[in-house]
């Protein structure tokens, strides 16, 4: 059987080398290239021809080896001509030897504090445009949504029900148990400091206010955001992974209509629903436990619940509650399709969106304190 490769010297006119190339000069051969290759060294002579005329086929792999020999002979100052070139093996050649360039490392600043200044200046320059893909995003969001309200058969009700199901009813669980137990630990810790000075009532402000204005509402879009935010960052990331939003966009359908306004909605709506779990279910943690170690009569405590919480303390961690929402399932989304197709991508992101989302519902947070601080609220 004659060889699926070879390559042979010969003596050319005055002081030309010629080597003659032929066969399949590919992939499936690569290594057999790479090891007789290996020992082709630039010769004396200054003038080498290499005719590849019975090369019959030729891909990236065997056009790589060949112009990496190439370069090693032009780095020794010996002048090469090519003889019998196709058309299709030049484009070859040259698209090998346009891509060999060296990667540019950007240089590294020197000096501790130079380098402290760069990393910040780098974050912050990301944290900006993390930013504006954020509200451009929404902005994307809100037209979908007022063409919904014009045209509101467009609502896929279905898919709105479905998320509802899942990001608030399937919640309740692990929202109450955690707001539970935040209520009790607050009246214990509480207890324990205001025993000291016989305010031991007071642990009833503490639970109200704590939980109705903050607690409450912090802690269930921490449980949303790693548990929903999350969930929304994967399955739409794992669509783009597969192709199915691409697929979308042929059939005609808009990923945004489809895939992000009825989780928007949902989350705008099971908020408020499970804020108010969440504050009722501390609430009752606290009792009990204000019962237990305080000798605190239920009756007594729900009276002293009424005289230390107004009405507005209610209503400040509700009033968050859908903002939060929205930032949550905004964040969500955005990640997810911000996945670049990959499966290590599609858990960059989601990890991502969770701290993301985090970090807005915190800033939104003080924003909402100093807003309520400057009205009186």
């Amino acid at each position: 059987m004659a060889e699926a490769f070879w390559l042979e010297e010969k003596n050319g006119e005055g002081d030309r080398l010629i080597f003659e190339a032929g066969g399949a000069w590919d992939v499936r051969h690569a290594g057999g290239l790479e090891r007789r290759l290996r020992n082709v060294h630039p010769p004396a002579t200054r003038n080498v021809t290499f005719d590849i005329t019975a090369v019959e086929r030729l891909d990236t792999a065997g056009a790589w080896l060949l112009h990496r020999v190439i370069k090693s002979f032009g780095e020794a100052g010996i002048v090469i001509e090519y003889a019998g070139v196709r058309p299709e093996h030049k484009v070859m050649l040259e698209q090998v030897a346009a891509a060999d360039r060296p990667a540019e490392v950007p240089p590294k600043p020197s000096g501790s504090l130079v380098e402290i200044l760069a990393r910040l200046g780098a974050g912050t320059l990301e944290a900006v445009e993390e930013m504006r893909q954020v509200v451009g995003f929404f902005g994307r969001v809100m037209v979908v949504l007022a063409g919904t309200l014009v045209r509101p058969h467009r609502l896929r009700f279905t898919a709105l029900v479905s998320h509802m199901e899942h990001v608030g009813f399937n919640a309740l669980p692990i929202v109450g148990l955690l707001s539970f137990l935040i209520g009790v630990v607050l009246a214990y810790q509480g207890a324990v400091v205001l025993q000291r000075f016989g305010a031991e009532i007071f642990v009833v402000n503490l639970i109200a206010i704590s939980v109705l204005r903050e607690i409450g509402i912090l802690l269930t879009a921490i449980v949303v955001a790693g548990r929903s935010g999350s969930a929304f960052a994967a399955a739409i990331g794992s669509m783009m992974v597969h192709e199915e939003v691409d697929a979308m966009r042929t059939l005609g359908l808009d990923p945004m209509e489809v895939l992000v306004l009825p989780r928007l909605l949902a989350l705008a709506i099971t908020m408020p629903l499970l804020a108010f779990f969440a504050d009722m279910m501390g609430l009752l943690g606290g009792g009990i436990m204000c019962w237990a170690v305080l000798d605190i009569a239920p009756t007594v405590y729900l009276e002293r619940l009424g005289d230390a919480v107004g009405i507005w303390s209610f209503w400040t961690g509700m009033i968050k509650a859908p903002v939060f929402g929205i930032i949550i399932a905004v964040v969500g989304c955005l990640e997810g399709f911000r996945v670049s197709g990959s499966a290590e991508s599609v858990g960059r992101q989601t990890t991502r969106a969770v701290v993301t989302s985090l970090f807005l519902v915190i800033v939104a947070d003080a924003m909402f304190s100093i807003f309520f601080a400057k009205v009186g609220v």
